[in-house]
């Protein structure tokens, strides 16, 4: 038998009812953020994009066509600048110390913060196998300071680290960790026990500092089915009398002149500027040397640090070259303070 016209109706009703009800618990969500604007950047489906290309989504036949055509250059050792412990007491001073990759140590205002620690020999979910260093970090992680905060760009292996993590939380129990939107979890699992997530534009203080996320042109995964579902993000750490920019990984966009315009200016920059060729697969994603130069002038930098470079053989340029090609970039460009420190270099700032 039909039900009448009406009892549809009514069940209709209550379903709608019910369904309006619940749906908080269910979607994680409550009535004030589903009717909050969605940013530009958060997807419908909860993964994330870039504000001037959209999701980098590359199609699997693309990494295979790279992967065939790459020329396979070896894996280089760069010379370590070992020092004294010493460097790392508290002095009053502001001090910059590259340790490898991305992973820088900035002593400001008598705190000690961490860039993307990463301690380990490969850059991998393996310790047998995947990208693995050709260049120890310096210092090891057991001759860093007591560390007060630390920052993470994004979720990739040779940025975000477990080991290292994990490491880093049992040895600073109070350590503040900062990162993009949905890697929480991910450091609290390791250990982690003060995490603060935060979404582009946002800032959080911790002590004399003030942390900010930031947009640049990237993606995020650690597996095939995650992709762009966690957050990544440019870091400022600005003090009263100091300001310092963290890019983390990027691909050239005008993120970096809204930057400049939003900030006046940085003091100190870390700019990435290895793991870009072949430019047709890794443009999106990763600047080249040249690229590094605009940002510098984009974002009003008055010194720059290179990042991102002979640590890990990740792309298909030399190991070496990066270097050579931004110092014959920032010649162009007359720029003569973007720096290029050898692995382990602390210098002062």
């Amino acid at each position: 038998m039909t039900p009448a016209p009406e009892k549809i109706t009514r069940r209709r009703a209550l379903r709608t009812i019910c369904a309006a009800l619940l749906s908080p618990f269910f979607s994680g969500a409550t009535r004030a953020e589903s009717a909050a604007p969605r940013p530009f950047h958060h997807l419908p489906d909860g993964t994330f994009r870039n504000n001037h290309i959209g999701a980098i989504n590359k199609p699997f036949a693309d990494l295979l066509k790279w992967r065939r055509e790459a020329p396979g250059h070896p894996l280089l050792s760069f010379p370590v600048e070992n020092h004294a412990d010493s460097i790392f007491r508290p002095t009053g001073r502001r001090a910059l110390t590259w340790a490898g990759h991305a992973t820088f140590l900035l002593q400001a205002n008598g705190m000690n913060i961490l860039t993307d620690p990463h301690f380990s020999m490969r850059a991998s979910p393996f310790s047998f196998a995947g990208p693995r260093r050709g260049t120890p970090p310096a210092p090891k992680m057991e001759n860093l300071p007591k560390i007060d905060a630390a920052v993470i760009s994004h979720n990739h292996y040779d940025h975000l680290d477990s080991e290292s993590i994990r490491a880093l939380a049992a040895r600073n129990p109070d350590v503040r960790f900062f990162c993009p939107l949905r890697l929480g979890d991910f450091l609290r699992a390791r250990g982690a026990v003060h995490v603060r997530e935060m979404d582009w534009g946002e800032t959080a203080e911790f002590g004399p500092a003030r942390f900010a996320a930031e947009p640049c042109q990237h993606w995020s995964s650690r597996f095939p089915w995650d992709r762009n579902q966690s957050l990544w993000a440019s870091w400022v750490v600005a003090f009263s009398d100091f300001r310092f920019l963290f890019i983390g990984d990027t691909g050239y966009s005008p993120d970096f002149a809204a930057l400049g315009a939003k900030y006046g200016g940085f003091d100190w920059a870390a700019i990435p500027i290895g793991a870009y060729s072949p430019r047709w697969f890794m443009r999106q994603a990763h600047i080249s040397p040249e690229e590094s130069v605009k940002i510098f002038a984009d974002i009003n930098a008055r010194n720059a640090v290179a990042a991102h470079w002979g640590t890990f053989q990740l792309t298909d340029e030399p190991m070496d070259e990066p270097p050579e090609k931004l110092r014959q970039a920032a010649k162009t460009a007359g720029v003569d303070s973007f720096h290029i420190f050898r692995h382990g270099e602390t210098r002062e700032i």
